[in-house]
């Protein structure tokens, strides 16, 4: 068994495609398998996996139901002991990133990094917690370019919710913590670069990806939602307190503690 498998998946994004697969195959570290899922572009795509299938260990172009049924696809294939989701138009960071990298990625369920983020013109480097929250999780994830994932967890876990659109793979993270308890650990740095132009980052589906997390939140921890929506109420309520007037007073007279 290989210690890695990467797994790309590709829809109508050649220019996007090509620059993830010339980042991966030119590793200077090549112990992994390379799995690309196309879900039947019509753009040049296929035959850009078909002219170039030396590159991989597997590759298919054909119909899917999204995302996370393409993904599904990916880790069903996979025979690595860890999985990494990079997908068309995400990239490594430089030829080495993999050879700095690798042998950080042992002991735990999940291993995962920092990342660069690219939106638009402007570059940025999202840090990642050491140890999550509920709170944290609530609206948040390791990117899955930045995350190693154990095979095994999903066989755990079970893989991606294919009913959802747009959060089931904040879904299995969730559940894979706090459910299914399985181990993680931050490393120290950033091994590859997350473009800011998926759809989770589309402005119009914020609607959307809220819906589907409540949906999650409130079937699958219910008595956790209750308590962060209590959380919630005392934050808002101590913000509008810092606002009032006498407030003010009573803190610049030193008669109250500043809060």
């Amino acid at each position: 068994m290989k210690k890695l498998s990467i797994i790309t998946i590709n829809y109508n994004n050649l220019k996007g495609l090509k620059r993830t697969v010339e980042s991966v195959v030119n590793q200077t570290w090549q112990e992994f398998e390379y799995i690309v899922i196309d879900g039947g572009s019509t753009d040049g795509s296929a035959s850009y996996l078909e002219n170039h299938s030396s590159n991989f260990d597997y590759w298919i172009s054909d119909s899917d139901t999204g995302i996370y049924n393409a993904m599904n696809k990916g880790i069903q294939k996979a025979k690595g002991e860890y999985l990494l989701f990079l997908n068309s138009g995400d990239h490594l960071y430089g030829n080495e990133a993999l050879q700095k990298t690798i042998s950080e990625v042992c002991d735990y369920d999940l291993v995962y990094f920092d990342i660069q983020v690219i939106d638009q013109e402007k570059t940025s480097i999202l840090e990642n917690p050491s140890t999550f929250s509920f709170e944290y999780l609530h609206n948040n994830l390791p990117c899955h370019q930045s995350l190693f994932v154990k095979k095994s967890a999903f066989g755990v876990v079970g893989l991606y919710d294919e009913e959802l659109i747009i959060v089931a793979d904040w879904k299995w993270f969730i559940q894979a913590i706090l459910k299914y308890n399985l181990s993680y650990k931050k490393r120290a740095g950033f091994f590859s670069v997350f473009y800011k132009d998926g759809i989770s980052s589309i402005d119009v589906n914020t609607a959307l990806i809220q819906k589907e997390r409540t949906l999650v939140l409130e079937k699958d921890f219910p008595i956790l939602m209750n308590d962060l929506k209590h959380q919630y109420y005392l934050e808002r309520v101590i913000r509008n307190l810092r606002k009032s007037r006498k407030i003010k007073w009573l803190l610049k007279l030193g008669l109250l503690d500043k809060f």
